[in-house]
């Protein structure tokens, strides 16, 4: 398909199309193809730059500085965004061990060839990334930067998240998204209808917390978050998993990633086998993207002769 030309003017307006995937004992599982919004500014992270860098842009600030992992699908499409838009991107990396490893890794190889600068980071300080000291530190070390936090979810980036669901998905009785730090599921919580119920499938465990985070975007509770299907932490996983994404694939002819999307797809399919759901039901599962990520993960799975993502 075609991917948008974008220019700064004008962060266009896109609604991603609806793929039915199954009819399970009446009730229906379709995909919001928010994959396919931008090749390198992927899912969900077109949608929380979106107001960020238009708010950038106004504020004639002289860089954007963010932060992420290794394999941060944030970090990629912050540095792409970049790149398209012609301004300096910072990433604020953790794991000071990665330093001289830039070549080896995937995503911080394309995020450097965007021209975006780094800064690596030990793990412990790194856990003190939002404290002012740090920032202020930051901001003296880079000058005039515009700051959005780990995995892109401040008001900003909620406002572009709102923009997923639209007139068509008002047919669905339940949209559910994969959550990591709840700023994609806090715009379609804010978004969604009186009807609709919104379930969120943690890429991490122990996710209590992160029905705090979502209630800070919105005073609506018409979400709950399903803790059965992180594979035992983020960015864990089993073989199953990956048989599963692979068949998914192959049936269906949809690519999904291992740390978000693929936990998500695999637990409806095992709650909608379960009979979770009631007969005449409509899911609306959305596809974040995070596609870049699985080049990276596959280096991983050979390391450990597993099978790799088709």
């Amino acid at each position: 398909m075609g991917f948008p030309k974008l220019s700064m003017k004008e962060f266009p307006n896109i609604y991603s199309r609806i793929q039915k995937i199954l009819n399970h004992n009446g009730v229906e599982l379709h995909l919001l193809r928010e994959d396919e919004l931008h090749p390198t500014i992927s899912g969900n992270k077109f949608r929380k730059l979106k107001y960020n860098i238009q708010t950038f842009k106004e504020g004639k600030f002289q860089a954007l500085l963010t932060f992420g992992g290794a394999y941060s699908n944030h970090i990629v499409a912050t540095a792409a965004a970049g790149k398209e838009f012609g301004f300096q991107t910072i990433g604020v990396i953790r794991g000071d061990e990665l330093v001289d490893k830039i070549n080896e890794n995937p995503s911080l190889s394309f995020a450097k060839s965007c021209g975006m600068k780094f800064k690596f980071i030990d793990r412990t300080t790194y856990r003190n990334k939002n404290d002012k000291d740090f920032i202020r530190d930051l901001k003296n070390e880079f000058g005039d930067v515009f700051i959005i936090p780990e995995g892109g979810s401040n008001e900003l980036a909620v406002k572009g998240c709102e923009e997923i669901l639209y007139e068509s998905t008002d047919a669905f009785d339940f949209v559910c998204t994969s959550v990591g730090t709840a700023g994609t599921i806090s715009g379609i919580v804010r978004s969604s209808k009186e009807h609709q119920r919104i379930l969120g499938f943690p890429a991490l465990k122990n996710a209590d917390f992160l029905n705090d985070e979502i209630k800070k975007f919105t005073n609506k509770q018409n979400f709950q978050l399903i803790q059965d299907y992180h594979f035992g932490g983020y960015a864990k996983f089993s073989d199953e998993l990956i048989e599963f994404i692979n068949n998914f694939k192959r049936q269906y002819n949809v690519t999904l990633d291992p740390i978000y999307t693929g936990k998500m797809i695999f637990g409806l399919f095992q709650m909608i086998e379960s009979n979770q759901f009631e007969n005449g039901q409509k899911i609306l599962a959305v596809h974040t993207g995070g596609l870049q990520g699985i080049h990276g993960f596959n280096q991983l799975l050979k390391k450990k002769n597993k099978s790799t993502i088709e």
